[in-house]
């Protein structure tokens, strides 16, 4: 989309006649806030640009690959600030199909051509670290895409905050005061497992939030006897129950040097299930304390935004249309500070921001008698 196309980028009376034809998808997982950064877009760019079109793609990338799309009309998008998911749909596609040969040509290839078959002059894509590694292909094909950060594990490298993850910390924290009440009652320790395989993000803030015992999260191994000899020192000290927040990709130290999928396979081949099922077993006959544990699953993703997070949707989806009416492709929103900015596609895509076990929030987690399940 050439800036000569844009309002106040010197129009003359032919190119004022042209449609500017933007598309937005949201990719991967669902959050909170997905509807309300496809608002703030739609708002931005019909107040904006002149003779924007606007078209949704459904079911994120898959919709692409098929090649459909549907007009995105005001009164589609104008009242759902405060709606969780997506009214777009949503689908996973992994980053590592995107280029493999298949029957049309790969999935890559279809979405290039559909981009342009299309007409679009920019694409937005809401989602996660995957859904910007897609992006980023895009991008390199020629496409004019902006990315807009979402997920719950707040891993996106290059931004402070993604959007999601605050409604997610307010939905786990309030889910742990729950579970604390049945705990306290009955005088158990209690795991509560929450999501993030890569990050525990999530897992930290809430646990923190929600006043956790110990927190177990991927960034830093732990050990089922420094565990187990933690809580037999709160028992023998009279507490009377104990809360642990466990990331569902919180890993052994005896696993650190094994894979995902390799440490899948010998869990499955010891007959375990998850880890913190397992782990909540091995505490129960070590401590003599009965232990429970509770999987919050997709309790999670569901529902509506906070304010926060309401707040950042709308300030996060107007720069992106912002960007796009400058003609500033190729690039990701992000929070840096107080302010909303950009990073290149290219500069972020395939990196994780993890939770430095050295860092602030761990130092000072550690500092005030949270446990972390290691030997440190």
């Amino acid at each position: 989309m050439p800036l000569d196309r844009l309002p106040g980028a010197g129009y003359n009376k032919q190119k004022e006649e042209e449609t500017v034809k933007f598309g937005i998808l949201t990719s991967g997982g669902d959050c909170a806030g997905l509807n309300a950064v496809i608002r703030s877009i739609g708002m931005y760019l019909e107040r904006n640009v002149r003779n924007a079109e606007i078209v949704g793609i459904p079911d994120g990338y898959g919709g692409l690959i098929r090649g459909e799309s549907f007009p995105l009309k005001r009164e589609m998008y104008e009242d759902i600030l405060a709606v969780g998911g997506t009214v777009l749909g949503t689908s996973r596609q992994p980053f590592k199909k995107m280029t493999l040969p298949e029957e049309g040509g790969s999935k890559l290839s279809k979405m290039v051509a559909n981009y342009r078959k299309m007409k679009l002059d920019c694409l937005f894509t809401l989602g996660g670290a995957g859904t910007h590694k897609n992006a980023a292909l895009l991008s390199m094909e020629g496409c004019h895409v902006i990315g807009v950060p979402k997920t719950i594990d707040n891993d996106i490298y290059g931004t402070d905050v993604t959007f999601g993850f605050r409604t997610a910390v307010e939905v786990v924290t309030e889910a742990m005061d729950r579970i604390a009440t049945t705990a306290r009652s009955h005088h158990r320790i209690m795991l509560v497992e929450i999501m993030g395989n890569k990050a525990g993000w999530l897992t930290l803030h809430s646990g923190i939030a929600a006043g956790a015992d110990m927190i177990l999260i991927p960034e830093i191994p732990f050990s089922v006897d420094a565990v187990c000899e933690t809580l037999k020192k709160r028992v023998d000290a009279g507490n009377a129950f104990t809360m642990i927040a466990v990331a569902e990709g919180a890993v052994l130290d005896s696993e650190v040097k094994y894979k995902k999928d390799e440490r899948a396979f010998a869990r499955r081949a010891r007959g375990e299930t998850t880890v913190t099922a397992h782990l909540a077993e091995v505490i129960g006959e070590r401590t003599g304390v009965e232990t429970r544990a509770s999987v919050l699953g997709y309790l999670q993703r569901g529902g509506t935004p906070c304010a926060y997070d309401r707040l950042l949707c709308s300030r996060l989806g107007g720069r992106a249309a912002e960007l796009a009416a400058a003609g500033k492709y190729g690039v990701t929103v992000a929070v840096s500070g107080s302010r909303i900015t950009y990073n290149a596609l290219e500069d972020i895509a395939g990196k994780y921001k993890l939770v430095d076990p050295a860092g602030e929030t761990v130092r000072f987690a550690r500092g005030i008698g949270i446990s972390f399940g290691d030997r440190t």
